[in-house]
């Protein structure tokens, strides 16, 4: 089935915030199923086995992304 999916955080970057129940979101290099990392923004469960939805960006992706931020 499509939902067994495997990921491993390869690197934290930050904690942008925590919920009163435990729950952050971060931002980290995520490698799902055993591809390259990616840049991720998500909510994690205390933890790390339950993810909420999320955002992955390329290398590509999170350096417009920073470069345009920088921008403003």
């Amino acid at each position: 089935m499509a939902d067994d999916f495997k990921f491993e955080i390869v690197e934290h970057l930050i904690t942008l915030s925590e919920s009163a129940t435990g729950w952050t979101k971060e931002l980290n290099r995520v490698s799902w199923n055993g591809r390259d990392p990616k840049y991720d923004i998500r909510d994690w469960s205390p933890d790390h086995v339950k993810m909420g939805k999320g955002v992955t960006l390329s290398d590509e992706e999170f350096s417009k992304l920073l470069k345009e931020l920088g921008n403003k």
